[in-house]
């Protein structure tokens, strides 16, 4: 089955990979046969992963056509982000 990963290393950057994994692949197996935790130094038992915008553990069973999305930590809190572009000043 097709799946896709999804990882932005950093702003205006992505790194997209269309995967075919078997039936009964978890999110765990498709991000370690993507070879996408490798490119960017990352560890699995350390990411935060979801399927079409929401978190799910690593042992989440793929469906068909799922977007997986790998989550980078936050630089800063998106509240005190828009503070700042208020008053003028970039955040971070």
């Amino acid at each position: 089955m097709r799946v896709e990963l999804v990882y932005c290393p950093a702003p205006h950057r992505v790194d997209s990979q269309p995967l075919e994994v078997a039936d009964g692949a978890t999110l765990a197996d498709a991000l370690c046969a993507s070879g996408l935790l490798e490119r960017h130094g990352l560890k699995l038992e350390a990411v935060q992963a979801g399927i079409w915008g929401r978190v799910r553990p690593l042992q989440t069973l793929l469906r068909e056509d799922d977007r997986i999305e790998l989550y980078r930590p936050l630089v800063v809190d998106p509240k005190e982000a828009r503070r700042l572009r208020y008053r003028g000043r970039s955040p971070g």
